[in-house]
């Protein structure tokens, strides 16, 4: 009896160890996806009734009150004398403020901006109680038996979908533009909620994941099944997200700019390492050049640059509040950072380089669509909707992104996440370049060097059929 009773011991001792081990083999297979987040951000109650789901037309447009309003403030400026020889290397150097705020109100033609803004077909539809605007544009003509992919474009902070106005009509229309036309697009760049002429939400905890179900819900709604995305700054974040949600919908993630929360030790060492044994930790030589020494381009880095990120994701609305009621200060808080987000060299710089990489007019059009939309406010709260729980401890932090993954690499990018890096979090990098120059703002900066990218990530998917909806 007693060889028995070991004898099935035994066997349930098996079934548990077979049990636990089948459990492990397939659970890791397994992948789990992110919850969509079905809010509801408008004013007060929800609703009983069915949302209007209808797509309206939007022009921009600007009265001449807000004009006059603008040049008062504009005149009525004060400023503050910079330091001797400070250049950029204290923020925004006032010196320089003045030459822009006189182009501002003496040439800069906000009209001719408008017009210009509205040369694209833009949308406005309500999503969980918002109002959401988009730029979407078809292609002018399509090849006999081709269909346009659908691309959806986010943009960041302290940018605007103008930052794609001069990328469209290289995807819209490679062929015109020398770049072929195997693959065309049709491009749909909306406003984050909170951002230009997108209703900024009324309630609280609006983050990415949010961003990211309302601009699915979007696609959809436009009648896309199957879509590629693509984003840098806070885009690459919602697009991740976006991607984390509907892994079946969507068909490629481009992105340029990563960042990965969660570092293992290997990452760790090679922070210490990865310098001198930089095939250890797979790392490339252009890695090493970008990323060490890791003091300064590292670690003073982010504590050099992330001030304003410390006061956006603890106290927005106050220093919203000046931002809000100052043109030249909202301004100066913009400018600054198309100076060093550009390329850090550019603080030496008397006039912060601005116009190196971008002209006034370009700079002016997306300062002017935070002004005239009030919108600097509802923008820098997303800093906190993001992070005020701290990093890493959110669940689309915690899962992998497993849709096929391409990323141009920008060299003066604030901050060098190595493809060895990124590859712990997405899965399936499929093309991760090291562009040649540029740095944060690419596709306003360079924008045929970032179609160039696009096109050559989806032909990869396309031919080799990447991406299988299950």
């Amino acid at each position: 009896e007693f060889c028995s009773l070991a004898g099935i011991m035994l066997l349930e001792v098996f079934l548990v160890l077979g049990t636990l081990l089948l459990y492990f083999l397939f659970s890791k297979k397994k992948e789990e996806s992110l919850p969509f987040k079905d809010g509801w951000w408008g004013k007060g109650q929800k609703p009983v009734t069915k949302e209007d789901s209808s797509i309206r037309p939007f022009k921009v447009e600007t009265t001449e009150e807000e004009l006059s309003d603008l040049f008062r403030r504009l005149d009525q400026a004060r400023f503050t004398e910079p330091l001797e020889n400070s250049c950029f290397h204290y923020g925004m150097n006032s010196v320089h403020l003045r030459k822009v705020v006189s182009y501002w109100k003496n040439q800069f033609n906000w009209k001719k901006q408008v017009e210009i803004l509205n040369k694209y077909p833009q949308f406005k539809t309500k999503i969980q109680g918002i109002d959401i605007h988009f730029v979407h544009v078809k292609p002018p003509r399509l090849p006999e038996g081709q269909a346009a992919k659908p691309l959806l474009m986010v943009h960041g902070w302290p940018g605007s979908f103008y930052e794609f106005y001069k990328i469209i009509p290289l995807l819209t229309d490679p062929a015109s533009h020398g770049l072929g036309d195997e693959h065309i697009f049709e491009v749909i760049c909306p406003s984050i909620p909170g951002y230009g002429f997108s209703e900024a939400p009324h309630k609280k905890d609006f983050n990415s994941v949010s961003a990211a179900s309302v601009f699915y819900e979007l696609m959809l709604r436009l009648g896309f099944n199957e879509f590629y995305t693509q984003g840098g700054d806070w885009g690459w974040l919602i697009c991740t997200n976006l991607a984390q949600i509907a892994p079946n919908h969507v068909k490629g993630l481009h992105l340029n700019m990563v960042s990965v929360s969660k570092l293992g030790l290997p990452q760790l060492l090679s922070v210490l390492l990865g310098r001198y044994f930089p095939g250890l930790f797979g790392l490339q030589d252009e890695d090493v050049r970008r990323m060490f020494p890791f003091l300064k381009k590292g670690l003073y880095r982010i504590l050099s640059e992330s001030g304003y990120a410390h006061i956006q994701a603890t106290k927005p609305d106050t220093v919203g509040c000046g931002l809000n009621d100052s043109p030249v200060g909202l301004a100066a808080y913009i400018l600054e950072k198309f100076s060093s987000w550009t390329d850090m060299e550019f603080q030496s710089l008397e006039d912060g380089g601005l116009e190196r990489k971008f002209s006034l007019d370009d700079l002016l059009t997306n300062i002017m669509i935070y002004w005239v939309s009030g919108c600097i406010v509802s923008s820098m709260r997303f800093y906190k909707e993001n992070l005020q729980k701290g990093i890493g401890t959110q669940k689309h932090e915690k899962l992998t992104v497993q849709v096929p993954t391409g990323i141009a690499s920008f060299p003066n990018e604030i901050l060098h996440t190595p493809q060895a890096w990124a590859k712990k979090k997405y899965t399936n990098i499929i093309s991760f370049h090291f562009m040649p120059r540029g740095g944060h703002f690419a596709a306003f900066e360079e924008p045929e060097l970032l179609a160039k990218d696009i096109l050559q990530f989806v032909d990869k998917v396309e031919k080799e059929q990447l991406w299988k909806k299950k």
